[in-house]
């Protein structure tokens, strides 16, 4: 199944050190979920990047929340942790 961001991110080697960008940009998702994060408006940041849509940055936003969904947290063993505290 494709996703609504594999559509619109792309990864490439040659292109801002393989990043994840949108396609067709140099802007990368870092940058977005960046200015999103301090606190920048959607409809700011399309003014600011006019070569970006909304889907743009939902499918940034959609990127994200998979590659979190992916991270695997793995418990310490408790006598280790205490170790280092």
């Amino acid at each position: 199944m494709v996703t609504k961001y594999q559509n619109r991110i792309v990864v490439d080697q040659k292109i801002m050190v393989g990043k994840p960008i949108i396609k067709g940009t140099r802007i990368t998702i870092e940058l977005i979920l960046r200015l999103l994060a301090e606190g920048m408006a959607v409809k700011e940041i399309l003014e600011n990047y006019p070569n970006l849509h909304k889907e743009d940055i939902q499918a940034v936003l959609e990127y994200a929340f998979e590659a979190v969904g992916r991270e695997r947290v793995l418990p310490l063993n408790v006598q280790r942790a205490k170790n280092y505290a």
